[in-house]
């Protein structure tokens, strides 16, 4: 097999090729007063435009000792109380939520140009709403989550293969089987930006920022 040249490979790589990114305009004056409405407006035209799973997003958190990670999510929704994601209390993102509950979300539309990046605190919702938002998932996210011990280290391919065959069964034979740690969490907006791809790198992108008295709204350079 012949080695590959990473530099090369990465020069002849384009970003919003012709035919399947539409840059659309941006006015910045016609944004709302509030970030929620535009974000719900980017990601309903997200999904129109065909854009491959645009409820996935990025969430970076920090650890212990103060180190970065990233890793990629699946958003389960947005609203005045914030943007809301699930995982595992005893995960590696829930330990370090624990003990730096502040993250920031990044979400990416390269068939519009667009990004979304969000930050702020993150509380964790109750037991009883984490469990009802597990419930009224799929079969698959439920077995998934009855499977448990999310990073940590594992034995053997065989290993998970049984204890997923065996969470599969749970979860069919009763679909609302309990996974304690499974917890539903909330990201509190302090900032939100919305970055609007330009052909000539004109690029718009729009800062909100929350205060005492509601949402600042401002404009960055590229």
């Amino acid at each position: 097999m012949a080695a590959t040249d990473l530099d090369e490979l990465l020069r002849s790589l384009r970003v919003w090729a012709p035919g399947t990114t539409e840059l659309r305009p941006f006015d910045p004056a016609s944004a709302p007063e509030e970030p929620l409405p535009l974000f719900t407006r980017w990601f309903a035209e997200a999904v129109a435009a065909g854009q491959p799973e645009p409820h996935t997003m990025s969430l970076a958190t920090t650890d212990e000792e103060g180190r970065a990670d990233v890793r990629i999510v699946m958003l389960h929704g947005a609203d005045e109380e914030g943007w809301s994601f699930a995982t595992h209390a005893t995960s590696r993102k829930g330990r370090e939520l624990s003990a730096h509950p502040y993250a920031a979300l990044g979400f990416y539309w390269p068939m519009l140009g667009r990004q979304v990046r969000v930050r702020g605190p993150v509380t964790s919702a109750p037991s009883e709403e984490s469990q009802a938002d597990l419930h009224a998932r799929s079969t698959g996210a439920l077995a998934a989550a009855l499977t448990g011990r999310q990073s940590e280290v594992l034995g053997s391919v065989e290993e998970l293969r049984r204890e997923s065959e065996a969470a599969w069964e749970r979860a069919r034979e009763n679909p609302t089987t309990p996974s304690p740690t499974w917890t539903l969490y909330r990201l509190a907006p302090e900032e939100v930006e919305f970055f609007q791809g330009d052909a000539d790198r004109r690029h718009v992108r729009v800062l909100y920022q929350r205060g005492e008295k509601g949402w600042r709204r401002e404009l960055l350079w590229p």
